[in-house]
């Protein structure tokens, strides 16, 4: 291991931003971050508390109520987002350095990080300005029209894992339409989510509009949930957590959306082409070290190719690239936090005694420190076992027989999630029967996981409330006001005249 995987010029504290201004806790508590390679303290955060999303809010109140951005014309906020968007896109390298140190996350996976983040303050600047609402007309008697309004501050609680590119997705659509931020990122990964203070000011995002607060879920988040004046939660992480704030917001009637856990089922037919459904499999549950709410970590297979299937995907599974995260040869690196790779680690052991284990099991040969989990394989795993039910968000996958499609349709709707799902058929009419069927906000034919962001993102069960992307970004993040108007005569019943 060499000093060329640190990156240059690494902060020797992050600190809150509030008001236009960094800032410590009111406390002064902070928080150790860690390297996932070595597990060893690079810097330390703020730790935010109750007082310190107060604070936050309190600005980002203040620039609601008084400040310029909720009123501007959306052509004006447009320009902004765009100006953002070109900035992101500018630091690429620097951003994917970053995220590759602070999240274990391979370099060359890293790297698209930024352009994601930027295509996603692009698209929603273009849709405030495109966008157009509902009119009603009933000719000579009335006319209706919706008129959409910010709604407020909105608190953002994003996860660890690809976290720049998931805080764009929830700061371009709140920002877009005018409200104003809170946004609280996870107390592991917080290094490049302390990147996006400097961003918004060089763009010319007015002071108070966005507020970052670091600190624990159970204090900063649990804070930022509770508190009266954040009308609005969109949160992504786990199913657990989403029960807690669910709990949490409902006696302020909060608006929540909710992208919670998955436990995806990839689905391959006999008369699939086995080769790209390997390809597909093998990348969906093993990119992004497997931590990533999409996995396809359950992978159902026809009785007739199984045993090919089984043979191929692990010998596959065998030659993934494990190494350091710095390493552009990495296709599997360290997994974020010490903490999540015991729970990993616990689920590989759980499955020695669950399935049949044809690859990996345990670390890597020759990472003897640091968070490294070989791609691990388990065949023959029965519906009723820990590791076909449960997330896991590493790099061990569960691969299970089926006979019939029914059989295929049972096993792949038996789980408490359904967020995602990938068919592999080339049978058209058992293609759509079956994604039409399964039990999944988003499914993938023959496909691996590549989105338009037109589309809604979002599960169904456990994995999920409300959908974001598009126009669903739109909705959630301003209130539809209707208007009426009557254009004849007004129309009023007579009470007590006489």
């Amino acid at each position: 291991m060499t000093d060329s995987r640190i990156p240059a010029d690494l902060p020797d504290h992050i600190q809150h931003y509030i008001d236009g201004a960094f800032v410590d806790s009111v406390d002064g508590d902070t928080f150790d971050v860690l390297d996932p390679v070595t597990n060893k303290t690079y810097t330390t955060a703020a730790a935010g508390k109750k007082a310190d999303i107060e604070l936050a809010v309190a600005a980002a109140k203040r620039a609601f109520d008084a400040g310029p951005w909720p009123r501007m014309l959306p052509r004006e906020r447009s320009r902004v987002l765009h100006r953002i968007a070109d900035i992101v896109e500018s630091r690429d390298a620097r951003l994917a350095e970053l995220e590759s140190y602070d999240s274990g996350l391979p370099i060359t996976q890293a790297l698209g990080q930024a352009r994601r983040a930027a295509e996603n303050f692009r698209f929603f600047a273009d849709l405030i300005v495109a966008q157009s609402d509902d009119a009603f007309k009933v000719p000579g008697k009335q006319m209706n029209y919706v008129n959409r309004k910010p709604i407020g501050v909105a608190g953002l609680i994003t996860p660890w894992n690809t976290p720049f590119m998931l805080e764009s997705w929830k700061l371009g659509p709140a920002l877009a339409t005018g409200n104003t931020v809170v946004l609280k990122p996870a107390e592991f990964t917080p290094l490049s989510a302390s990147l996006w203070a400097g961003i918004f000011e060089e763009a010319g995002l007015p002071k108070g509009v966005f507020n970052l607060v670091n600190g624990l879920g159970e204090d900063a988040g649990d804070a930022l949930v509770k508190h009266p004046d954040v009308p609005l939660i969109s949160f992504t992480g786990e199913s657990s957590t989403g029960q807690l704030i669910f709990g949490n917001a409902a006696p302020f009637l909060k608006g929540l959306s909710m992208e919670l856990g998955g436990k995806s089922p990839a689905v391959v037919f006999a008369d699939a082409d086995l080769e790209a459904a390997v390809d597909a499999t093998i990348f969906g549950v093993f990119s992004l070290n497997g931590e990533r709410c999409t996995a396809g970590s359950r992978i159902l297979v026809e009785r007739s190719i199984y045993k090919e299937f089984v043979e191929r995907y692990a010998a596959q599974a065998k030659r993934v690239k494990v190494g350091y995260p710095h390493d552009p040869a990495t296709e599997v690196g360290a997994l974020v936090h010490p903490e999540h790779y015991d729970k990993v680690m616990s689920y590989v052991e759980i499955g020695k005694t669950e399935g049949r284990l044809v690859a990996g099991g345990g670390r890597p040969e020759g990472f003897d420190e640091g968070n490294f989990v070989a791609p691990t394989v388990f065949a023959d795993v029965s519906p009723d076992a820990r590791i076909f039910q449960e997330e896991i968000f590493g790099p061990v996958v569960a691969i299970t027989p089926f006979d019939s499609d029914d059989e295929a349709l049972s096993l792949a709707n038996n789980t408490k999630y359904g967020l995602a799902a990938y068919i592999w058929t080339n049978d058209l009419k058992r293609a759509h029967n079956f994604a039409q069927s399964v039990e999944a906000g988003m499914v993938w034919l023959n496909s691996n996981n590549v989105r338009d962001l037109r589309t809604p993102f979002g599960g169904v069960k456990a994995s999920g409330l409300g959908h974001e992307g598009g126009y669903r970004s739109i909705d959630f993040y301003t209130d539809q006001q209707s208007v009426h108007i009557t254009l004849g005569g007004a129309h009023n019943p007579t009470f007590g005249k006489n």
